[in-house]
C-alpha cells in the first residue's frame, strides 16, 4: 500500500475536502472571496475537487434549490492547454442562477462577475447512459436558444486553476436565456457567429467551432460525464454549452447584447 492510498491520506483528503467546501460556502455567503483553494486539495486531483463540487450540490439540494442543469466550462483547447488539462469541466444550475432575458442583476447577488455568450440547449428527453451516441444527444435536443452565463468566482482576483473552479461549480454565477427558442433543424451551430456589445461597442466575437468544434460536441461529452457520475441529465434541463468568445469583466450599471446567428439575441443587465 503506497502513502497515496493509506487509510491515514484517505482521512487527510477527506478533511481537506471538507474544509474547501466550506470556505467557498463562507465566500459566497459573505461575498468576501478567499484565497485559491487548490494546494489544500491533493495534488492534480480533479477527484477530490469534484467531490468538493458535489458537497455543495447536496447542501444546495438539502437547502431546497432546484437542479435545472448544468454549465460546461474549460471548451476552449486553448484553455486546457493552458492549465494542463485535456477535457472541459462542469458545474450545476439550480433554479435561483436563472434571470429573465433584460432584467437587472442585483449588485449584491455576485462577487466579481464576468459575462460570456454561449448556446444553450434545453432536453426533451432524459440521457442516462454513459455509452450515449451523438445522434442519441442530437434527438434529445428539444431546443436551442441564445445565452449569456455569468461566471462568478470565489477566489480572489479569479487566481484560479483548474481545481479551484472545479470545487467553485464551475465559477458559476447566474444565467439569462434568450426568448426565441430554435429547433436544431436548420441550424448551422459550427460555423454561428457570436457577436456580443456593451453600450453599442463589440467587447467579445465568436464562433460555434470555439467549443469543442460544435456546441453539440460538449452537449454529448457533458451527457456521457454526467452519467458516469450518477448524476445523468434530464428532460427539461438546460446545458450551458460552452463560451463561443473571450468572457468580458462586468461593468456596473452596464448592459451587454449577444447575438449569435440563426439562435437571435439576449440581454444582461446590471444594477449600478
Amino acid at each position: 500500500m503506497t502513502e497515496a492510498n493509506t487509510p491515514a491520506a484517505d482521512a487527510d483528503a477527506a478533511i481537506a475536502i471538507a474544509a474547501v467546501a466550506e470556505q467557498l460556502r463562507q465566500a459566497k455567503a459573505s461575498r468576501q472571496p478567499c484565497d485559491p483553494i487548490a494546494a489544500l486539495l491533493p495534488a492534480g486531483d480533479l477527484r477530490a475537487a469534484y467531490q468538493v463540487q458535489e458537497i455543495g450540490t447536496r447542501r444546495a439540494l438539502t437547502e431546497g434549490r432546484a437542479l435545472v442543469g448544468r454549465k460546461i466550462g474549460l471548451t476552449s483547447v486553448a484553455v486546457q492547454k493552458q492549465l494542463g488539462v485535456d477535457q472541459p469541466d462542469y458545474g450545476m444550475l439550480f433554479d435561483d442562477m436563472a434571470v429573465p432575458d433584460g432584467w437587472e442583476i442585483a449588485a449584491d447577488r455576485l462577487i466579481q462577475p464576468k459575462v460570456e455568450a454561449e448556446v444553450a440547449f434545453v432536453l426533451g428527453r432524459d440521457l442516462g447512459a454513459e455509452g450515449l451516441t451523438l445522434a442519441e444527444v442530437i434527438a434529445a435536443v428539444d431546443y436551442a436558444v441564445p445565452a449569456l452565463e455569468v461566471v462568478d468566482s470565489r477566489v480572489a482576483g479569479w487566481k484560479i486553476g483548474i481545481l479551484d473552479t472545479i470545487a467553485d461549480n464551475a465559477s458559476s454565477g447566474l444565467y439569462v436565456l434568450g426568448n426565441t427558442p430554435r429547433r436544431l433543424e436548420g441550424l448551422e451551430l459550427r460555423l454561428a457567429g457570436m457577436v456580443m456589445e456593451c453600450g453599442g461597442d463589440v467587447v467579445s466575437t465568436g464562433v460555434g467551432a470555439a467549443c469543442l468544434g460544435h456546441p453539440l460536441n460538449a452537449v454529448w461529452w457533458l451527457a456521457r460525464t454526467m452519467a458516469r457520475a450518477g448524476r445523468p441529465l434530464k428532460a427539461g434541463d438546460t446545458v450551458l454549452s460552452g463560451a463561443l468568445g473571450p468572457m468580458v469583466s462586468v461593468k456596473p450599471g452596464a448592459c451587454y447584447d449577444a447575438y449569435v446567428a440563426g439562435l437571435g439575441s439576449v440581454r444582461a443587465c446590471f444594477a449600478a
